[in-house]
């Protein structure tokens, strides 16, 4: 079960990201939407991948929550 803890998160993640992009369709970003959805998926395999890289896995999963973050907040700013 310890296996599939990542997934869920991510899985949670991309729904309630999903929500919040759906609550800003109004805005029609498609080029920031396809952003997010590429930075939701790249962290996703990043979770999946092995833990053997010298702290480089998580450094790079920080920086892709740092994106989904800031992509998220340029979506919400030009739907305002």
């Amino acid at each position: 079960m310890r296996r599939f803890a990542p997934t869920i998160y991510v899985l949670t993640g991309m729904v309630i990201g999903g929500l919040a992009v759906a609550c800003t369709a109004g805005a029609n970003q498609p080029n920031m939407q396809a952003a997010f959805s590429s930075l939701q998926a790249a962290r996703a395999e990043l979770i999946q991948s092995r833990p053997n890289k010298g702290g480089h896995r998580e450094r790079a999963i920080n920086f892709v929550n740092a994106a989904i973050s800031e992509t998220e907040a340029g979506i919400n700013y030009a739907g305002n």
